[in-house]
């Protein structure tokens, strides 16, 4: 299984390490509870951008991108949603794993600091899903699921992409980069070990 995580197209230069062969092992066994988390992780996604549209609302240039970014995390949760439905599968709560929590409680507090963390743990999820969306698209054993997570990717790409710009923008490269290199390593210590149940995000 190690072999497989060679993919070139599931390395993402955000990410302080790749994700392990047991992820992918677990993920492929429970393809169900993946797509599960995966509805959650797209509606959660539109909500911080329009969380952060709302905390700057004098940022004209903020609202122009986040807008369509929830916009299209919305469409992206309608998509997995129908794939549950057409399965019979409900969608339902799920325990969370501590990846989400653990990276919020990195965002310090007071600005511009909070700003800059929010976007870039923002980014760094979005960049792990494009990551595992990969993985998945490459290596799942069922050809529906391959071609939907192949069908995202280059939107997850992109969404990361946009976090970057904020950053960039706003703060600067070398302090863009200084930073994300501390919570890119928090965000794979968090990873290292496996939460005992199927998620996206495990």
């Amino acid at each position: 299984m190690t072999a497989l995580l060679e993919n070139p197209t599931a390395r993402v230069k955000w990410l302080a390490a790749p994700s392990g062969a047991a992820w992918l092992e677990q993920a492929i066994a429970h393809p169900e509870l993946v797509l599960i988390d995966h509805a959650h992780c797209e509606r959660k996604a539109a909500g911080v951008a329009l969380q952060l549209m709302f905390r700057y609302p004098s940022d004209e240039g903020l609202g122009a991108v986040l807008s369509p970014l929830a916009r299209e995390e919305l469409e992206h949760f309608e998509q997995v949603l129908q794939l549950l439905q057409r399965r019979g599968v409900a969608l339902r709560p799920l325990a969370a794993p501590p990846y989400g929590a653990a990276l919020t409680a990195q965002v310090r507090r007071g600005e511009p600091k909070r700003m800059l963390d929010s976007f870039l743990v923002a980014g760094l999820i979005e960049a792990r899903s494009h990551e595992r969306m990969a993985l998945l698209a490459t290596h799942s054993p069922d050809p529906e699921l391959r071609a939907l997570y192949g069908e995202l990717l280059a939107s997850e790409a992109r969404h990361f992409g946009l976090y970057w710009v904020l950053c960039e923008e706003r703060f600067g490269r070398e302090a863009t980069v200084a930073r994300l290199e501390a919570l890119a390593a928090m965000e794979a210590e968090i990873l290292a070990n496996l939460w005992p149940e199927a998620r996206f995000h495990s």
